[in-house]
């Protein structure tokens, strides 16, 4: 006992000695404050970063879709952009009381917002009150900044129809009651477009109404669609650049500018940004989830799209800033504006985490 008793003394000796132990007191519990390091630029996490841990993966959209409309207004300054859904981006922690979001409030001039009284949780089913509440406090941020609320209800049952047009105007939104999921048909009803008029359609706040028509499965040929969608009185619509494979032409954007009263309406282009999907021009079939990098899994829910690293510069690339990047396409057709989709890709990878 003796000889263990002279060796700990010996070794704590020379421990004291040669300093080991003057610093105990540095630890996580008890270090003083003036040693706190001070968070400066050099310590942010550089965004463009791939590593997928140091991603702010909302800011990151946010940037996306401001590249996207500074990009797009230095060619066109009267383009128009419009984000669909992730309303949390409006402000800087995704809640109303929240600090507005200037720069990205300032770089669209839309927001489209899907299920708001019908639909969120199932197709013809009204929206829970809470949660129509919640999204209305953060797509009031948005119209409150001059931004257009555009509301697309899933909904078929004729009260429901005219509860979502009269719900959505008392907010003053405009919107669109889709009588199905897949966004392949015009309405039988109503039989005109709700608040109906000849004006001509200039910029995005001068509409009252919308068709959203992205699927053109239910036509026979390209003209019967374009046939049927020039009949409309809608002022503005939503469509995708491509029928099947082959994109519309600037003279069949052109034939859509025109509604059946006269009046002149606005042409958006559907976009996706936060998924690549497997059916469009860009998609090389040699592509595996992480090969290239930036694609991530498939949405279970919809059979070929898949989730992807939004602000790799390699996936931005597809989308905007050459001749073959799709914005690119979109704007050489003549559209008036683009329709930017999956906005919320965010929550997939912070759900990741």
């Amino acid at each position: 006992m003796t000889s263990r008793f002279l060796l700990c003394t010996l070794l704590i000796t020379l421990l004291l000695t040669s300093g080991c132990l003057e610093n105990e007191a540095d630890t996580p519990y008890n270090i003083e404050n003036d040693n706190v390091s001070k968070i400066t630029d050099s310590d942010v996490p550089d965004n463009n970063d791939k590593s997928v841990s140091e991603t702010d993966y909302r800011q990151q959209m946010r940037d996306f879709v401001i590249d996207i409309s500074t990009y797009s207004k230095q060619k066109d300054p009267d383009f128009i952009i419009i984000p669909q859904n992730g309303q949390e981006l409006l402000t800087s922690g995704g809640e109303p009381d929240d600090l507005i979001a200037q720069d990205y409030i300032e770089a669209i001039d839309g927001v489209g917002r899907e299920d708001l009284f019908f639909g969120y949780d199932d197709d013809n089913v009204a929206t829970d009150e809470e949660d129509t509440e919640y999204m209305t406090s953060l797509l009031d941020i948005a119209k409150d900044n001059g931004v257009v609320v555009m509301v697309t209800d899933y909904c078929w049952t004729r009260s429901y129809v005219d509860a979502s047009y009269q719900k959505n105007t008392d907010r003053g939104y405009i919107s669109f009651a889709a009588d199905s999921r897949d966004l392949d048909t015009i309405p039988d009803y109503p039989a005109e477009p709700f608040n109906v008029n000849d004006d001509d359609i200039y910029a995005l706040d001068d509409a009252s109404n919308f068709l959203y028509i992205i699927n053109p499965e239910v036509f026979d040929s390209k003209a019967e669609f374009l046939e049927s969608l020039q009949e409309t009185d809608y002022d503005v619509i939503l469509v995708d650049l491509f029928y099947y494979d082959l994109p519309l032409t600037s003279d069949d954007i052109s034939s859509l500018k025109v509604r059946s009263n006269g009046g002149s309406r606005l042409v958006i282009a559907y976009m996706s940004i936060g998924e690549s999907e497997s059916y469009r021009y860009y998609w090389d079939d040699s592509w595996r989830i992480g090969s290239p990098e930036w694609l991530d899994a498939e949405n279970p829910d919809w059979e070929g799209n898949y989730k992807v690293r939004y602000w790799d510069e390699e996936w931005q690339s597809l989308i905007y800033g050459n001749e073959d990047a799709y914005l690119d396409m979109i704007m050489d057709a003549g559209f008036d504006g683009v329709y930017l989709d999956i906005i919320d890709a965010f929550e997939y990878f912070e759900d990741d985490q």
